[in-house]
């Protein structure tokens, strides 16, 4: 029998009793991170990752019930062996292992295989059955290094100061605005911040992960020159942003990849960094496992899955309610043509 079910309410593992990533308050819910497509509120009781810890804390108040575990440590539960393990998306995110009798299942959670600065590194993990995600499940998604997109988003501000102007950057609050933040050059200028990444950038530093100087904008008074500002997409065309005054607007996003994105968020440029997978990254992460079957959700799951079978893996697609990457609550990798409160 499998370890995991999908159902209204998200996947269920009945012999432990607990949802993985609910869609709806249940009982017990173990949470891969802290995006709003992952995590319901109102569950009586969560169990997430110790890094993740304040960061789920922040997002769902202070009187939530949040059990948190470290990396690797497991506990049992009516013989389930429950277990976390770094997936590479944002701070404190995690990959799912639930074992009984011998049988591994592993849920992905959203993850990224590229190095990232703000967050623990992916870490394979051997499994009978792999749930993956894929928001970027498409040959076309291949990123960039890292420190290429870095290198061109400096490049980018420094032109606009040198040009007299701000530098609005679009990044979700949790995870892109703090990767965002900690590849900007202070040299250039002031680092400013919208109150929302302000909120999280503080979890991250709490956390240890190092990052540049920023001040928050609000605090900054009159924006000083040379400035960049990092804010969440849901800002773009306000009265907020347009605080500013003449600015350059750039967005960074997976999305940015495509042709044609960057026009269909009019801003002026698109730089094409993920918090996701790529599809070398997908495929090698399914092949590291080892499984026998896998589970394609969140994003071109067909796409993913058919390919899968082509090349002898058994593969199904399972829906989810959140397919593609939409911000929520201004967070994750909205889509080409962005809805106003998605994940990311």
């Amino acid at each position: 029998m499998a370890l995991l079910r999908p159902t209204d309410r998200g996947l269920y593992c009945e012999a432990a009793d607990v949802f993985v990533d609910p869609w709806a308050p249940v009982e017990r819910a173990v949470v891969t991170h802290a995006h709003g497509d992952h995590v319901a509120w109102g569950c009586a009781a969560y169990l997430t990752s110790a890094p993740g810890l304040e960061v789920l804390r922040a997002r769902l108040g202070p009187d939530a019930t949040i059990q948190p575990l470290e990396y690797g440590v497991a506990i049992d539960r009516d013989g389930v062996r429950i277990s976390l393990h770094p997936a590479g998306h944002i701070l404190g995110s995690a990959q799912v292992r639930l074992e009984l009798r011998g049988e591994v299942t592993v849920v992905s959670g959203d993850y990224k295989t590229e190095s990232d600065r703000t967050c623990a590194a992916f870490e394979p993990l051997r499994c009978d059955t792999f749930i993956t995600e894929s928001t970027f499940g498409l040959p076309i998604y291949r990123w960039r290094p890292e420190a290429e997109l870095f290198a061109e988003v400096n490049d980018w501000w420094r032109a606009n100061r040198d040009a007299g102007r701000t530098s609005l950057l679009f990044g979700y609050a949790l995870g892109k605005a703090q990767r965002l933040i900690s590849g900007l050059d202070p040299a250039i200028g002031p680092i400013l911040t919208h109150g929302a990444v302000e909120t999280m950038t503080a979890v991250y530093r709490a956390a240890g992960v190092a990052l540049p100087p920023t001040t928050h904008a609000a605090a900054a008074g009159r924006p000083p020159a040379g400035a960049i500002v990092v804010a969440p997409p849901s800002a773009d065309g306000s009265p907020w942003a347009r605080r500013f005054g003449a600015a350059s607007t750039a967005f960074a996003s997976g999305w940015m990849q495509v042709r044609g994105a960057r026009r269909r968020q009019s801003v002026d440029r698109g730089f094409a960094l993920s918090d996701h997978c790529d599809w070398p990254g997908l495929l090698g992460a399914v092949a590291a496992t080892g499984a026998e079957e896998v589970w394609v959700t969140h994003g071109y799951s067909a796409v993913v899955e058919r390919w899968l079978r082509e090349h002898g893996v058994e593969a199904r697609a399972i829906a989810s309610r959140y397919e593609g990457e939409r911000e929520v609550e201004g967070e994750g990798d909205a889509g080409p043509e962005r809805a106003i409160e998605p994940d990311a």
